[in-house]
């Protein structure tokens, strides 16, 4: 009768080396407020935002009115895409980072199709049931919303205000989930990869609970002059799909034009893959602090930040 001897495995310390992470962190925040003072938002608002609207859509998206519920649900989408590198949503380009991880931790080394679409579906539902909800309530709570507010807080308007609030907290979610990545502050998805990209997607669908995109202002004042939650909901959910789908296929390119090397890669390496992501995360929740929280309120009256001659 033969037997097996049973070795126990050494565990595996997959956390970044220290002087590496300390690198990382200040790299990381230095790099968000880099990106805060030398934000341009007339260049992505306008001269990108717009015209991207403007183009798909066949007309002037600001000034022509939206023609009907068909009209009404394609301009959400066109708007979600035209203002996906808007300040109110460039954050969600941390997501690459979870969303290749957890494509790695579910491909069991085949890292095939179901890598890809598993962490897209992973974000998407996160997203969507934000969206949808706020959407459904947004229009049952209408002008009873600071969003849709006309009044000022000294020369700072409301809806500025709640995007302060909003876009303070998201950010500052942001960056915990980067440091919980890095293994510096505890990380409740440390076993479960697929729960961070989530909690992304939840994140990702809150941004319209703050946005004060122009475009989303007017897709939200004609779904509450629609009078129905229903529309108000599936507008809000094409207009968070739209503001993912670039950074959706970003992934999807990546994963497919390396065939699935890039997840290995990563895969092969757990401190690679933290660094990655929690540099991303913790770099673009800082800017999304800085910006929303320091400079804008800046530009009326409250506090002093730095302003590029471009701005």
């Amino acid at each position: 009768m033969s037997t097996t001897t049973q070795r126990a495995v050494p565990a595996v310390d997959v956390r970044p080396r220290s002087p590496r992470l300390w690198r990382v962190i200040p790299l990381s925040v230095a790099a968000g407020i880099a990106l805060a003072v030398l934000w341009s938002y007339e260049l992505v608002d306008k001269v990108i935002g717009d015209n991207v609207a403007n183009t798909l859509l066949g007309h002037d998206a600001k000034e022509t009115a939206i023609g009907g519920t068909v009209a009404g649900l394609l301009f959400a989408f066109v708007s979600g895409l035209a203002g996906t590198f808007t300040a109110c949503n460039i954050a969600m380009a941390a997501s690459i980072g979870p969303m290749s991880h957890a494509g790695a931790a579910a491909g069991d080394r085949r890292l095939g199709l179901a890598a890809l679409l598993r962490p897209v579906g992973w974000l998407t539902l996160g997203l969507v049931a934000v969206s949808g909800v706020y959407g459904f309530v947004g229009v049952l709570l209408g002008d009873r919303l600071p969003q849709l507010s006309t009044g000022t807080v000294g020369d700072m308007p409301v809806r500025i205000v709640q995007s302060s609030v909003v876009f303070g907290v998201i950010g500052l979610a942001f960056v915990y989930l980067g440091l919980a990545a890095l293994r510096v502050v505890p990380d409740p998805f440390e076993r479960h990869p697929a729960g961070r990209v989530v909690a992304l997607g939840v994140l990702v669908g809150g941004f319209l609970i703050g946005r004060p995109y122009p475009l989303f202002n007017k897709l939200f004042h004609w779904a509450v002059d629609t009078g129905n939650p229903i529309y108000g909901a599936g507008a809000f959910i094409l207009q968070s799909l739209g503001n993912v789908v670039v950074v959706t296929a970003v992934f999807a390119l990546v994963v497919v034009a390396s065939r699935g090397r890039f997840l290995r890669w990563l895969a092969a390496s757990p401190s690679r893959t933290m660094l990655i992501t929690g540099s991303l995360m913790v770099a673009l929740g800082v800017f999304t602090v800085v910006y929303w929280d320091i400079r804008v309120p800046s530009m009326f009256g409250f506090g002093w930040f730095p302003r590029m001659p471009y701005n």
